[in-house]
């Protein structure tokens, strides 16, 4: 799922104060990051992923191949830090309508 500018800027206000809940080390992505990540998108559909000093790839590559696995959309990538984003079944973030 493709973001709008509108739908990312509410999902980075709304991400602003999450802490991460998934830690990419110098292993960067394997199987376990994946199950977890896409554990944590199932249960919160935001989280805010860090990358450790170990880990030594491109924070937009390892954002872009990790939203690609778990089926979600990169909100922001800020520093080391980056925002995941995949809508849930039960839907526990609305966001806004594209025009």
């Amino acid at each position: 799922m493709k973001l709008t500018g509108k739908q990312a800027r509410y999902l980075r206000g709304l991400g602003h104060h999450l802490k991460p809940v998934v830690m990419i080390g110098k292993d960067e992505i394997n199987e376990s990051i994946i199950a977890a990540t896409d554990e944590a998108l199932t249960i919160h559909e935001l989280i805010k992923v860090k990358l450790q000093e170990g880990c030594i790839g491109d924070r937009k590559d390892i954002a872009a191949e990790l939203a690609t696995a778990t089926e979600s959309s990169v909100a922001q990538i800020l520093g080391k830090n980056f925002l995941l984003y995949r809508e849930s079944e039960d839907q526990k973030i609305k966001l806004p309508a594209i025009k």
